[in-house]
């Protein structure tokens, strides 16, 4: 915790940059004095938040791709985390720059009611804060689980505070709703804004809908004696305000979604966003499309659980290709998402028509890529959204199954089903489809939210709330088969690329399928449910409390 302060004099010192220039002055000669006066004062110190806040969902990362689960792999070079391999850090930015940003919410919070403003104006900002700390404990919570709830900024040394001990996860999560009801009540909605990208009432409603979903969900599969219903019942009651509304609906394109042409309020189904840009002059950018060129593809696990164009899984659907004779017999009759989100032969691609076994070891990532970006050389503009409508609908779908063990069909249509028409697949969900198929509407439920999000930073977190990742995770990782008569690579020069990259080179069957290359082994995948569910407290924290705040369990 006593890096918290070590962050507080320099946050001093940034936080009045986003309304002016920087200030030189030695910080000695620089005090709250000639700050905090006006509106522009609060305006300028909640900009930082905005400046700082990472596009990619995720704290403590570089990259714009999460590789943490079964969802994508990294051309096959492992991911501690998802191969069970990390250790405990001395430092991890998931702690350190959570804490830096509620340290500057509390100081915004502190200061804010020094200017000379109205109770309507305060109140706006001071709901700003308070969405980004309620937004930051979230990220806390579901990484470390209990975390010191500091509320207040630290600028003395003999602040007992600075080693405070882990405050229950309950408690945090407490804190959590009630700085988002504030910002909820207080932030206007997202129409009346005054600057696009800025958060919004709507935006407050969207993260209690999903914080309560998680923590509904994690109470429940975790058995942690934390009261799952009622979170379940603050997310069905937050994305029904939302929903009710009317200022959303589902941008009418869902692979147009990713690009430059669905930036901005006159697509509804944003609800947040990171703003990077401005285009055509970008001082705030990403390498999103250079990141996916070779690198990223998504795992034959989660290829195969896209549904066919039944309805079906391809474990039930007579409309499966096998034996698969082509690449690209994996699109027949699929979910129209699925080749929305990796490339067939031939299409447009990072170097000219895709080609299958280049670089990639799985299914190369064609979701959101954009070659105009991709020309920028890691200066792309393309804004990021951090929530967007889908979410809000596939989130209500969830917390209402699993508050009441029920969804009724008219509810799944508005929800699953509306996401699923927006993508062109033919086959809806309902309650009889379910019963005379034999499927479960909770797999179903979360099928449909895999599929959607792919990319963006979702499973990680979801395979963690359901308590599935012991399951998901210590398994073989699978790439794509091996076709060598289109790919224009013979397997030899295919298995010599993989044991360059560190990959193992050895086909396997894969249910009914042969040649289909693992990425990573089972036996050097492993997953311990007794300690792997929450991240390592780092060292470091530790140690500068004094040992108030405690390892989690199982990790030494």
């Amino acid at each position: 915790m006593n890096r918290i302060f070590r962050f507080s004099l320099l946050a001093a010192l940034l936080i009045p940059m986003a309304s002016c220039s920087l200030n030189m002055e030695p910080e000695s000669t620089m005090t709250d004095a000639a700050y905090w006066k006006t509106e522009g004062d609060l305006r300028g110190a909640c900009n930082r938040f905005y400046e700082q806040m990472n596009g990619n969902n995720d704290l403590g990362t570089g990259f714009s791709h999460d590789y943490r689960s079964d969802e994508l792999s990294n051309n096959g070079r492992a991911n501690g985390t998802s191969a069970g391999s990390w250790l405990i850090p001395s430092t991890n930015g998931a702690w350190t720059d959570a804490y830096w940003r509620i340290f500057i919410a509390n100081n915004i919070i502190e200061k804010a009611p020094k200017a000379d403003v109205s109770e309507e104006v305060l109140n706006k900002y001071l709901a700003e804060a308070r969405f980004f700390r309620g937004f930051f404990y979230f990220e806390l919570v579901k990484k470390y689980g209990d975390v010191p709830l500091l509320l207040k900024a630290i600028n003395d040394t003999k602040d007992p505070d600075i080693k405070m001990p882990r405050t229950p996860r309950a408690e945090v999560i407490a804190q959590v709703y009630e700085d988002l009801e504030f910002a909820a009540k207080w932030l206007p909605d997202i129409d009346h804004t005054d600057k696009w990208g800025r958060a919004s009432s709507d935006a407050a409603l969207a993260m209690i809908a999903r914080v309560g979903l998680y923590e509904g969900t994690h109470a429940k599969f975790h058995n942690t004696g934390i009261n799952a219903e009622a979170n379940l019942k603050k997310s069905v009651d937050a994305a029904e305000k939302v929903i009710s509304s009317n200022r959303f609906e589902l941008y009418p394109d869902f692979e147009g979604l990713f690009q430059i042409e669905a930036e901005g309020r006159g697509n509804k189904e944003n609800i947040f966003v990171k703003e990077y840009g401005p285009n055509g002059a970008a001082t705030t950018t990403h390498s999103n499309s250079r990141q996916m060129e070779n690198a990223v593809s998504l795992t034959r696990n989660m290829v195969d659980l896209f549904l066919y164009t039944d309805g079906l899984p391809r474990e039930k659907s007579p409309l499966k290709v096998s034996p698969e004779t082509s690449y690209d017999d994996v699109f027949t009759d699929r979910d129209p998402r699925l080749g929305m989100t990796i490339y067939r032969i031939g299409e447009d691609a990072y170097k000219g028509p895709f080609k299958p076994f280049g670089f990639s070891t799985g299914y190369s990532l064609k979701k959101g890529f954009s070659l105009e970006q991709w020309n920028t050389s890691n200066k792309e503009y393309i804004d990021k959204m951090i929530i967007r409508y889908a979410e809000v609908l596939l989130t209500y779908a969830e917390a209402l199954y699993e508050l009441n063990g029920q969804i009724s069909d008219s509810q799944l249509d508005m929800t699953v089903n509306a996401v699923r028409r927006r993508a062109g697949m033919p086959a809806m969900l309902t309650n009889a489809f379910v019963a005379q198929n034999g499927l479960d509407m909770r797999e179903e439920i979360r099928r449909e939210r895999t599929i959607e999000f792919i990319d963006e930073n979702k499973r990680y977190d979801d395979i963690i709330r359901w308590k599935t990742a012991e399951e998901v995770l210590p398994v073989n990782i699978i790439g794509a088969k091996f076709i060598s008569d289109e790919s224009g690579k013979q397997r030899e020069e295919y298995e010599s690329h993989l044991t360059k990259a560190g990959v193992s080179n050895g086909a396997v069957r894969y249910g009914d399928e042969d040649d289909i290359y693992v990425i990573e082994y089972a036996e050097d995948r492993r997953f311990d449910p007794a300690k792997d569910y929450l991240y390592p407290v780092p060292l470091y924290e530790i140690a500068q409390s004094g040992g108030a705040v405690t390892q989690n369990p199982g990790w030494k």
